[in-house]
This record gives C-alpha cells, sequence and structure tokens, in this order.
C-alpha cells in the first residue's frame, strides 16, 4: 500500500523527453538557379510562378530566401539542420551576388559599401565589394529598364547576414540603385553551369558526411 502511494506520487514528476523530428537517411541538396519573377517557395494562392514550377522533387524546401525580383543560386534540401545551417544568419554563410547598379561607383562610395552602410535596422558588416566586367548572363525577361545617358556598372558584393533585400539595400543607400541582382555563390555552392531554371544535385557521398 505505502509503495503504490509513492509510485503515484513520484510518477507525475518524470518529464518525458520530447521527440525530436527524424532526420532523412539520405541527405538531399539541389542548387536551383531561380529565374526572375519566380517566389522562392511551392505554393501561391495568386497563381504566380513558384519553385515548383522548375523542381519536381519530393519532400525539399528552400534554405532560405531569394527575392522574387532577383536571379540565380537557391538551395533546397529534405534535411532540417542542413537547411538551418544554410538559412540562419548566426552560422554567416558567405553569399556572393553580381549587382548591375545605375552609375559608376567611386573609390568613397565602395568603401562604404565595403565597411558598412547605415540602414535603418543598424550598419551592416564589413563586405567583399569589387567591381567586375559585365557577366556573360543570359537575358532577364522582361528587360532590365535603363535610363538614357545613365551608364551602369558590375559589382561583386559578399555578404554574411541575411537582411530582407539587404543587397539592393546597401546599394540604394550609397547613391548606386540596384538594377539587376543575380545570386552566385552560398558558402561552398555556386551556380556555375546551370542555366535559368536548371537544377543539379550535390552528390550524395559527399553531402551526406558534411550534413550528419
Amino acid at each position: 500500500m505505502t509503495l503504490n502511494k509513492r509510485r503515484s506520487t513520484v510518477a507525475p514528476s518524470i518529464k518525458r523527453r520530447k521527440a525530436s523530428k527524424p532526420q532523412p537517411k539520405v541527405t538531399r541538396l539541389l542548387l536551383l538557379n531561380k529565374p526572375y519573377d519566380v517566389l522562392s517557395q511551392f505554393n501561391d494562392e495568386q497563381g504566380r510562378k513558384t519553385l515548383k514550377d522548375f523542381v519536381k522533387v519530393p519532400d525539399v524546401y528552400p534554405a532560405g530566401r531569394l527575392d522574387r525580383d532577383s536571379e540565380g543560386l537557391i538551395l533546397l534540401t529534405n534535411n532540417g539542420r542542413l537547411q538551418a545551417q544554410i538559412a540562419d544568419p548566426k552560422f554567416k554563410l558567405e553569399k556572393t551576388y553580381w549587382v548591375q547598379v545605375e552609375g559608376i561607383p567611386n573609390p568613397e562610395q565602395l568603401s562604404q559599401l565595403s565597411q558598412g552602410v547605415v540602414l535603418k535596422d543598424g550598419i551592416t558588416l564589413p563586405a567583399q565589394v569589387l567591381p567586375i566586367e559585365a557577366p556573360e548572363l543570359w537575358p532577364r525577361n522582361p528587360p532590365v529598364r535603363f535610363r538614357q545617358n545613365i551608364p551602369t556598372a558590375w559589382l561583386s558584393i559578399s555578404i554574411k547576414e541575411g537582411r530582407n533585400r539587404q543587397v539592393r539595400r546597401m546599394t540604394a543607400a550609397v547613391g548606386l540603385p540596384t538594377l539587376r541582382l543575380v545570386r552566385v555563390q552560398i558558402g561552398p555552392w555556386c551556380l556555375e553551369g546551370l542555366a535559368q531554371g536548371q537544377w543539379r544535385e550535390v552528390d550524395h557521398a559527399v553531402l551526406n558526411t558534411k550534413a550528419r
């Protein structure tokens, strides 16, 4: 009788461990060259183009976002842990963009972008900023609208943050509005060899060693 009472007193105090979501046995990572005017999600109630129009692989989800009016590399995975490591700003995974801006950057503007730009949500972290030659890219549809008699230039900008529309806001803050933005690299994964709307999968053996 006494033993039963003790059991009834102790049992409720035992806390069950929260079951974590099981990770897939085989981690998959897809690299997609997202076209302009495509949402970085799989569903849209308004009928706009989404990732579903280009990727038919089940159970993969975007790791991070890329604005509808931006183009280039977006990563998709079925592994929640890897998804967080790619998307969460605390891991500071470097992302590189090729950016066409209106105007010709001067040394002061380049220095501002590199050292940190004051935005409404605070100053940005230092970035790697380099002027580059106009890259050979696919035609954008619709084409970029240029203002007559105003020259443009291309920059390579690498950041380790994930603020909303950060690169566009940075260039605008120093007087260089962004006309076209293409993400070409996230961490070790790059866009090279992918045509607009195409995707490829990272080798399983290499990826699953890193994703455990």
